[in-house]
Formats: structure tokens, C-alpha cells, sequence
């Protein structure tokens, strides 16, 4: 039942989904090439609140549970479990003050309205999955990048999205490099429950209904802690709250 009645439903909110990411194309460009950073940085959060925003026509409500517990003024690590689009949109939105980037596969780099030209011009990274090599690099540079600004990186350390909320395990790599590269960085475990089932139905309908909870856990600093504790700790942290 809840199928059949997501499509109407599902066909409105994909137009608001698409106006939004039409209309903060130009909006996007003016910012960044006429403002710089800053400007360019407000339009991308005011985007993905208008996407967010957008969820609310299915009935999706958010939470975000112990932002308090993040570090201000550090360079961040965020390293959480990934389950959807939808984790990134809520990240941006509702971690604004964090300035977080994210380590994205090449192909989302274009052909995107907004989407593409953030990760272009953002600050995120594009990476080929199917070179590790040249991945290596990348997600260095990104690492001096936040330790630089103090801003904040994401990172998926499973690698790809949980189609049922169960957690996969964390790869070592991406994580090990951003803990290198910014070495004042804070490692922030953040646990994402029920992203999935915005798309349960696959890529249409949507679901309904759902309400998104994001926990953030202690932070635990990059520095006094070998990286094999770091690891441990922050897998453990995330798959702990996880709710299936």
C-alpha cells in the first residue's frame, strides 16, 4: 500500500528535488566567481536546506542527536556509515558551521545540475575506484586541505552504501591517509539510521514517513592515539547505535 500511494507523492517531490538543483546551478557560479569561497560555501548550504526541506513532502523527519559534542575551531574527521543520498544532503545541511567535504566517485563529478559543480569547486574530492593509486593522493591532499582551514571531511569508510541498514565492514585506507595528512584532525564516529529506506523501493518510488536519526559520538583526537585504536574505536562507535 505504501507503494502505490508513494508515486503521486514521489513524482512531486522529484520535481522540487530537480527545480532545487536547476535553479542553484547559477547560483552556484555567480557565487563562486564573483564572491569566492564564503558566498559559494552559503549557496551550497541554503541548497541542500532546500533539499532537505524537499524530503518533508514524503513525510521524512530528521534528527540530529549530540552535535554538541563536536570540536569547534580543528580540523574534523567524519567518519560514518553510509546508507543513502540522503546522508549527505543532511550532513551539509545540518553540520554547516563544519564546512564538511566529501571524498565522492569520479562519475558524480559531472552531468549533475549542482551536484557536480559543488564537488567540482567545493573543496570534496573525486576519486577513481577503480585506480587506488591515484586515490591515494587525493584523499592526501584532502587531509592538509582540512588541516589547513579547519574544516571537516567525510568519509564512508565502508565504501558503499548499506541497501538494508546493515553496517559492512570499515575499510582502513581512506581514513588512515585523512589521519596522516592532519595529524590535529579530531576522528568524529557519526551513526545514520534509516537513510535506506528512503529508497527501499529502489530509485522510484521513495519511502514514506521515515524519520532519519544522526548520532555524533566522542570524538577521539588523531594525536596520543595510535591509529589502530583510532580505528577500533571509531567502527565500533558507529555500528553501536545502528538500528535495523
Amino acid at each position: 500500500m505504501e507503494k502505490i500511494v508513494s508515486y503521486p507523492v514521489s513524482f512531486l517531490y522529484a520535481i522540487c528535488f530537480l527545480l532545487c538543483l536547476i535553479v542553484f546551478q547559477p547560483i552556484q557560479w555567480i557565487c563562486f566567481n564573483l564572491f569566492g569561497y564564503q558566498a559559494h560555501k552559503k549557496s551550497v548550504d541554503y541548497l541542500n536546506g532546500a533539499l532537505v526541506a524537499c524530503t518533508y513532502i514524503l513525510g521524512t523527519r530528521y534528527r540530529f542527536r549530540h552535535r554538541e559534542r563536536i570540536p569547534k575551531g580543528v580540523p574534523l574527521i567524519i567518519a560514518a556509515n553510509h546508507q543513502s543520498l540522503y546522508d549527505i544532503i543532511a550532513i551539509i545541511w545540518f553540520l554547516r558551521d563544519f564546512h564538511p567535504k566529501f571524498v565522492s566517485k569520479k562519475e558524480l563529478g559531472k552531468g549533475i545540475p549542482s551536484v557536480s559543480y559543488n564537488l567540482r569547486h567545493g573543496g570534496s574530492v573525486l576519486i577513481d575506484r577503480k585506480d587506488p593509486k591515484q586515490a591515494i593522493p587525493v584523499i592526501g591532499g584532502m587531509g592538509k586541505y582540512i588541516e589547513k582551514f579547519n574544516r571537516s571531511a567525510v568519509i564512508f569508510p565502508e565504501g558503499t552504501r548499506s541497501k538494508n541498514g546493515v553496517p559492512k565492514d570499515f575499510a582502513q585506507t581512506g581514513l588512515k591517509i585523512l589521519c596522516k595528512s592532519a595529524p590535529s584532525a579530531y576522528v568524529v564516529p557519526l551513526t545514520i539510521n534509516n537513510s535506506w529506506k528512503m529508497v527501499k523501493f529502489g530509485g522510484f518510488p521513495f519511502g514514506l514517513g521515515n524519520r532519519l536519526t544522526f548520532t555524533v559520538h566522542e570524538p577521539i583526537s588523531v594525536q596520543g592515539h595510535t591509529f589502530d585504536e583510532i580505528m577500533e574505536y571509531t567502527e565500533a562507535a558507529v555500528k553501536s547505535a545502528i538500528v535495523n
